[in-house]
């Protein structure tokens, strides 16, 4: 048997929000290492912090979307080694389905958000946030 190093890991929130009518909402990442790329609207969870309360949360600071953390559900957690390339992050994604007339408004770590058309999605995504997506879709009705 080897004796590892530990191996810091960062523990993360992401949301994918959709609409009735197929939309994704997408923020675009202003810093390197995916300057330029859209990402679905996450973040580090806070001490003591649930990644659900930290996936509602970071929603409405990165989007200006509120809903509750309750109302999210979960689609699993992505955890492959190499997801980032700034280190190990484990991540906890939720869906939320909300109403096709919600306002965003870019803040926090966004450049911008926008909504983007399930079957015209931006060639950049970050992460690996296409494959979070397929995820999404394949769960929801």
């Amino acid at each position: 048997m080897t004796e590892t190093e530990p191996e810091t890991i960062r523990y993360t929130a992401d949301v994918v929000a959709l609409t009735p009518g197929g939309d994704v909402l997408l923020i675009e990442w202003g810093w390197a290492p995916h300057e330029g790329a859209w990402a679905l609207p996450g973040g580090h969870c806070d001490v003591g912090e649930t990644s659900r309360a930290a996936a509602a949360r970071e929603l409405a600071e990165e989007t200006g979307v509120h809903v509750a953390a309750d109302d999210l559900r979960q689609i699993g957690v992505f955890d492959q080694p190499d997801r980032d390339s700034r280190g190990r992050y484990v991540t906890v994604a939720y869906v939320a389905i909300v109403p096709a007339d919600t306002v965003i408004v870019a803040g926090d770590d966004a450049r911008t958000a926008r909504w983007w058309s399930l079957k015209n999605l931006p060639d950049r995504l970050a992460f690996d946030h296409a494959d979070i997506l397929s995820a999404a879709v394949t769960l929801t009705p």
